[in-house]
């Protein structure tokens, strides 16, 4: 069994061990454990930082390494790491990765992780903020207001809130994450501003959804920030119009952005009663000096 991998890479070789300690054959899972002993502790953790590594290795390097600070900083490395893996090595995580790991909202998904977390005494107000919004349920009528507003058809709408409301936070975020159309058009409403950020880190989400979603009103203002704070959103000339003249957009993010606003976009929002008078005001500006210098779109 394992002679056969005695060619391999010394992480590969790791690797295929680790698996094989799962087999479901008693005899080849022992003999893969006690193998296991003798593999150098630099293999394990190669095989750790690879993409594609599979969760047992993670799982097994978090659960047996002898240097934890080590081995915490390589399995916070990779953002592949499954939160379950990281929750076993979470008390010697550095605050850059603690910090790093709250971002990364699919890593998050793990009550576990979210649990040893919050069990660090150096975390900053903002990150205890955060770990306790993963943890606070949502009521129900709100839950109810955000499915209304994206579903019209009556029976779709009364079977996708049977559905959310049998569901966590952590439960409505994994959904968010992969989840469908229809699901991330109701949890870009969630009352959960994680939740929210989930939707936007969708890799699923398409361009014409964040334009759909930079024109709402009833989104937060969180929401439309983070759009507008995106490099690869706002290369979209309609998301950016649409942040524009969506009075709920806040007004330092309109300014921003108002200099790539093509002149007859920007006439039409001198005229536009809906949004703040300051956005207003500086469209014209903007106007007037592009007709002084003579430039036009």
């Amino acid at each position: 069994m394992v002679a056969g991998g005695a060619g391999l890479e010394p992480w590969m070789r790791a690797e295929l061990l680790v698996l094989l300690a799962k087999d479901s054959d008693a005899a080849v899972s022992e003999r893969a454990r006690n193998t296991l002993l003798t593999v150098t502790p630099e293999a394990l953790i190669e095989a750790t930082k690879q993409p594609d590594a599979p969760v047992p290795v993670f799982e097994y390097v978090a659960e047996s390494a002898r240097d934890r600070v080590g081995a915490a900083a390589t399995l916070a490395a990779n953002p592949h790491c499954p939160g379950s893996a990281l929750a076993r090595v979470a008390e010697h995580l550095t605050r850059e990765a603690v910090g790093a790991i709250l971002n990364n909202l699919e890593q998050l998904a793990s009550r576990e992780l979210i649990a040893a977390l919050a069990a660090r005494p150096d975390l900053t107000l903002e990150q205890k903020r955060i770990l306790e919004e993963l943890t606070t349920e949502t009521d129900t009528h709100a839950l109810e207001q955000s499915v209304a507003e994206a579903e019209p058809d009556p029976e779709k709408r009364k079977t996708l809130l049977q559905r959310l409301s049998m569901m966590n936070v952590i439960e409505r975020l994994t959904l968010a994450l992969k989840g469908g159309r229809t699901e991330r058009m109701a949890l870009i409403r969630d009352p959960n501003k994680m939740v929210q950020r989930a939707v936007l880190q969708s890799p699923r989400l398409t361009e014409q959804e964040v334009e759909n979603f930079a024109a709402m009103t009833n989104v937060t203002d969180e929401v439309l920030r983070a759009i507008s704070l995106n490099r690869n959103y706002v290369k979209s000339y309609a998301i950016v119009r649409n942040l524009i003249t969506n009075p709920k957009t806040p007004i330092d993010v309109s300014l921003h952005l108002l200099p790539r606003l093509l002149t007859p976009d920007l006439k039409k929002l001198t005229m536009n009663k809906n949004v703040p008078e300051t956005v207003r005001s500086m469209a014209t500006k903007m106007v007037r000096q592009k007709a002084v210098l003579g430039q036009g779109d």
